[in-house]
C-alpha cells in the first residue's frame, strides 16, 4: 500500500431481515486497513443493504459493524466516519466546485484558513484546480465524479464507500474514471467498498472480491482467484464466460474426478468435494481454457463447427456437440493460418495446465 493511514472494517454476523425476507444472513467480513474490497453481485444480491448498514443508513437484525475492532452500531451515519460516493455524484448545484468540496469541512466547523488549504489540496489530489468556480452543469460526468469523491476525502473519511460510481459513464470515460479512482484510493491509503454488478470493474480494480448471492457471500477472494478457482458454480457461472456440460460422476482412477458427459464422452478435472460416481454434476471450462485439434486426444470433448468468427487477435468457435448442445471455443489468430471451417469435426480438450472443474449439479436454494 502506498500509504497505511486506513482502519480497519469489520462485519461480524451481519443479517438483515424485512419482515419475512432475508435481505443478508451471516455476513462474516474483514477489509485491512487501506485494502478495496469489492461487493460483486447480481441484482438484489444483498450487497446495497450492506452497504447502508455499514454507512449506519440503515441498522442491521443481527451482528456488529466495527472500525479498528470498536463497534459503531449505536452511531448514527453522520458520526461513522464514512464517506460515500453515489452513483449520480449527489452534488449541489447551487454550488460551486470550490463550495462542494468545502461543504463538509464547514459542517465539521473547521476554521476557514484550514478549510480553503484543505480545499485547494483536494483539488489537487484530483487534478481539477482550474475548474474551482464552475458549477457542476458546467462540468463533464467524469469531472463531476473527481469532485463527488475530493468532497468526500476532504473530510478524512474512515471508510469510503462508493456505490455504483461508474455506473452513469459511458465506457470509455468508466475505464479512465476506474483507473483514476484507484490512483487516488491507492494514494490516499483509505479503506475502500465498492459496490458493483461489473464484473471487469471488481476484477480490475478490487484486491480482493467478495462474491454475494442470495444474501449470502459466496467466495472471497483475489480477481485471480476468483476467476481461475472459483469455490462454488454460482461464481464460476456469474464470473466471466464458461462452459457448462452436464454429466454424471463415474468410477476414475488417479487424484482427478472422472465425469460422463451426456454426449457420451468421458472426461476428467478438478472437484472442490468428494462426489460418489452416479452423482449428478456440472463440468465447467472457460472457452479460452480449451484447445482445438482435429484428431482424437485425452480428456477431449467431440463436437462440429457450426461458427468460425475472427475477433481481432482471437478466433471464437461455436461448436455443437453430439447430443445437441452447443459450446465456444477462444482461440489465439494466428496471421496466415488458415481457419478451420463450419462443418468440421473437431476435438477440445484443455489447454496446457488447464483443467475441467467439477462441481455437484446445482440443488434448489431456499
Amino acid at each position: 500500500m502506498a500509504n497505511s493511514s486506513g482502519h480497519e472494517l469489520r462485519l461480524d454476523g451481519i443479517g438483515k431481515r424485512f419482515g419475512d425476507t432475508v435481505a443478508v444472513r451471516d455476513i462474516n467480513l474483514i477489509i485491512a486497513a487501506g485494502e478495496m474490497v469489492a461487493l460483486l453481485g447480481p441484482s438484489g444480491c444483498g450487497k446495497s443493504t450492506l452497504l447502508r448498514i455499514i454507512s449506519g443508513f440503515m441498522p442491521q437484525s443481527e451482528g456488529r459493524v466495527l472500525f479498528d475492532g470498536q463497534s459503531v452500531d449505536s452511531l448514527a451515519s453522520n458520526r461513522r466516519g464514512v464517506g460515500i460516493v453515489f452513483q449520480n455524484y449527489a452534488l449541489f448545484p447551487h454550488m460551486t466546485v470550490r463550495q462542494n468540496i468545502a461543504y463538509g469541512l464547514e459542517v465539521q466547523r473547521l476554521p476557514s484558513p484550514q478549510r480553503a488549504a484543505r480545499v485547494d489540496e483536494m483539488l489537487a489530489l484530483v487534478q481539477m484546480t482550474e475548474f474551482s468556480d464552475r458549477f457542476p452543469r458546467q462540468l463533464s460526468g467524469g469531472q463531476q465524479q473527481r469532485i463527488a469523491l475530493a468532497r468526500c476525502l476532504a473530510v478524512d473519511p474512515k471508510i469510503l464507500l462508493l456505490d455504483e460510481p461508474f455506473g452513469a459513464l459511458d465506457k470509455n470515460l468508466r475505464l479512465d474514471m476506474q483507473l483514476e479512482v484507484k490512483r487516488l484510493q491507492r494514494e490516499y491509503g483509505i479503506t475502500t467498498v465498492l459496490v458493483t454488478h461489473d464484473q471487469e470493474e471488481a476484477l480490475s480494480m478490487a484486491d480482493r472480491v467478495a462474491v454475494m448471492s442470495r444474501g449470502r457471500i459466496e467466495q472471497v477472494s483475489t480477481p485471480t482467484e476468483i476467476y481461475d478457482r472459483p469455490r462454488t458454480l454460482f461464481v464460476n457461472q456469474f464470473v466471466g464466460s464458461t462452459n457448462t456440460f452436464d454429466a454424471v460422476v463415474v468410477p476414475g482412477a488417479g487424484p482427478h474426478t472422472t465425469a460422463r458427459l451426456s454426449s457420451g464422452e468421458q472426461v476428467y478435472g478438478t472437484a472442490l468435494e468428494t462426489l460418489a460416481p452416479g452423482s449428478a454434476v456440472t463440468v465447467s471450462i472457460r472457452p479460452e481454457q480449451l484447445r482445438l485439434a482435429t484428431q482424437g486426444s485425452a480428456n477431449a470433448i467431440v463436437g462440429t463447427i457450426t461458427a468460425a468468427l475472427p475477433l481481432g487477435p482471437h478466433m471464437l468457435y461455436d461448436i455443437r456437440r453430439a447430443d445437441g448442445a452447443a459450446f465456444k471455443l477462444t482461440a489465439p489468430r494466428d496471421s496466415g493460418e488458415a481457419m478451420l471451417a463450419a462443418g468440421e469435426t473437431v476435438f477440445a480438450a484443455p489447454a496446457g495446465r488447464a483443467g475441467y472443474l467439477i462441481f455437484a449439479a446445482a440443488r434448489s436454494q431456499t
